[in-house]
């Protein structure tokens, strides 16, 4: 079949134009010269994504942050970020005539009188739970995986970033209506910043524009909260998105993938229209929790009085783990130089959290320095193949969740009837016990996994059918596994490929010189892989192969068959030639 040149001319530089332009492909080609938008589009608009379902745990995130841009543009319009009092005369009776800042009195209006204005409010509250919660659900789907190792540390870092300025933006956000609970926690903030010795009382003092609460919090904290963190939060989502289309999607391993190639479906017209769907289920979703489910509600509060607290106040949960270790901490004070310093806030509100993200945002160099790998990676990890990894990560999702347990030891202690000090005390000692046995069970939990797929691999899977032989003992019928599901068992490391073994003695006999420092990584990369179960050898699947064999042929004797009539071909369950899939690139 011939192309009729005349009618259309392209490139792989330039678009494909017309003979006889419209007005809109003249108005295309005009900024396709200046932009040079065809070149990038051909290339970047066909480009792979990989389809799984935990991939989308990040386009929650992502989804959800856009609710949230678009229901805080609309809640702008209407906001008074202003701490001077006014006389309420708003449609809501029960706080008509009382005095209030005009933030809270913007809340209220914005609740009762502005047309859809209670569900922007929730949809936005909602859609701040979910960001934080989906990005919180993202982190750890990477570490389980492995999706955080070379080359995509940078992004590891951005990442947990955005979870940290997340963090930041919902404390700033709930704040701001200025009613009795997130006034609460803004005189709590006060009470932490004061903590930190020295320079407390300065800090507070700058931040608040005089003594607490002064007339400028609020609208610094809007500031802060429209502003900002959005403005970095933007920058840092461009970042994270640009490296993850530099570095390509990792993806898991199966039959045809490598670490050289994406196989998936291209960006247009597949991936596009399946992302722009799940943003409408993601919207649809939030509305309907905005719609249907009460959260924040601030005119039960009332305006903030300093003289006044609410009985059982509590943060957003995403904050409820440093309010547990502030809640745990012994009462421990020291007196130096006539100041004092409150180490029972400083050290589980200031250090704490900076320690713990700290922690996290190294885990990918700290695994990096302890591994001595520096390969790149770009097919997933099961978690049951990286014990150690695996078990850490439960180890701090568990002090998490004990921190976040003691952010409600009062509710506990009222719910089931138990004593809030006997509480506190278990609290106390779980947050160190509890973490190591979470790793050590975590990571015998793994061990025993790779045992079984090794099983699964050299005897293929339980079938549930019971044989006899003639001589009266029993045994179950096993049968070999997909070649799909063996080849991806098999695409993992051993031990021995990991453990980069240290410089021996030279020619001479003379062994090379080896730092302390040297020495402690090589004891811990070694206790990192210790009781790791390596996938079989050559020779243990050639056993298991003919294993199978001299089965089939019994099997076939008990059925009354020729050996040579049973139908066996002989294949071990893994895949000698992997399975070339339909999309590739």
């Amino acid at each position: 079949m011939s192309i009729d040149t005349s009618r259309v001319a392209t490139s792989n530089k330039t678009a494909a134009n017309a003979a006889k332009p419209s007005k809109a492909g003249a108005a295309a080609q005009w900024a396709d010269e200046r932009l040079g938008l065809a070149a990038m589009g051909k290339k970047n608009l066909r480009k792979v994504f990989p389809d799984h379902w935990s991939f989308m745990l990040g386009e929650i995130a992502l989804w959800s942050f856009v609710v949230l841009l678009l229901s805080g543009v609309f809640l702008t319009l209407w906001f008074r970020p202003s701490m001077a009092e006014v006389t309420y005369q708003g449609s809501y009776n029960p706080m008509r005539g009382l005095q209030m800042s005009e933030a809270f009195s913007s809340a209220l209006n914005i609740s009762f009188d502005v047309r859809g204005g209670l569900l922007m409010r929730q949809m936005h509250h909602w859609a701040a739970m979910l960001f934080i919660a989906a990005m919180m659900i993202h982190l750890l789907r990477v570490f389980f995986t492995g999706a955080h190792r070379k080359p995509r540390e940078l992004n590891w870092v951005i990442g947990s970033l955005l979870l940290l300025l997340g963090t930041l933006e919902g404390f700033t956000g709930y704040s701001l209506p200025d009613d009795l609970l997130s006034g609460t926690g803004i005189r709590a903030a006060d009470g932490f910043i004061k903590s930190i010795p020295i320079v407390g009382s300065y800090i507070s003092f700058f931040l608040f524009g005089g003594e607490f609460p002064g007339e400028s919090i609020i609208p610094r904290l809007y500031t802060i909260h429209v502003l900002l963190i959005p403005g970095l939060l933007l920058a840092l989502i461009a970042a994270h998105m640009l490296l993850l289309v530099y570095h390509k999607h990792t993806q898991w391993a199966g039959p045809g993938r490598t670490e050289d190639n994406v196989v998936g479906y291209p960006m247009l017209p597949v991936y596009a229209a399946k992302a722009g769907g799940f943003f409408f289920i993601v919207f649809g979703v939030t509305a309907l929790m905005g719609g249907l489910l009460s959260i924040n509600p601030v005119w039960k509060f009332g305006p903030y009085d300093p003289t006044k607290v609410t009985a059982g106040s509590q943060p957003d949960w995403y904050m409820g783990w440093p309010d547990g270790a502030l809640r745990i901490m012994p009462g421990w004070e020291s007196h130096f130089w006539g100041s004092t310093w409150s180490w029972n806030i400083f050290l589980p509100i200031i250090v704490l959290p900076g320690l713990l993200f700290t922690v996290v945002l190294l885990l990918p160099f700290i695994e990096g320095w302890i591994t001595g790998d520096k390969r790149e990676h770009h097919l997933l990890q099961r978690p049951r193949n990286a014990p150690t990894r695996t078990a850490t990560m439960v180890a701090l999702m568990t002090l998490y969740g004990l921190f976040w347990t003691a952010g409600g030891n009062d509710i506990i202690a009222i719910r089931l009837h138990a004593s809030i000090n006997q509480i506190t005390y278990f609290l106390r000692a779980a947050v160190f016990i509890g973490p190591v046995i979470a790793f050590l069970v975590t990571r015998r939990i793994c061990i025993s996994l790779q045992r079984h797929d090794n099983d699964l691999l050299l005897h293929g899977y339980e079938t549930g059918v019971i044989m006899r032989t003639p001589e009266g003992s029993y045994y179950e019928k096993h049968l070999p596994i997909s070649d799909v599901e063996a080849y991806t068992l098999t695409v993992r490391d051993r031990s021995a490929e990991q453990l980069t073994p240290a410089a021996g003695p030279d020619t001479n006999g003379v062994p090379a010189p080896q730092s302390k420092l040297g020495g402690l990584r090589e004891k811990i990369r070694t206790l990192y892989y210790a009781d790791d179960i390596d996938k079989p050898t050559h020779a243990e699947l050639e056993e298991a192969r003919h294993h199978a064999a001299h089965e089939a042929h019994e099997l076939a004797a008990l059925d009354g068959h020729s050996a040579e009539g049973h139908h066996f071909d002989g294949r071990h369950p893994v895949a000698e030639e992997p399975i070339r899939p339909e999309h590739h690139h």
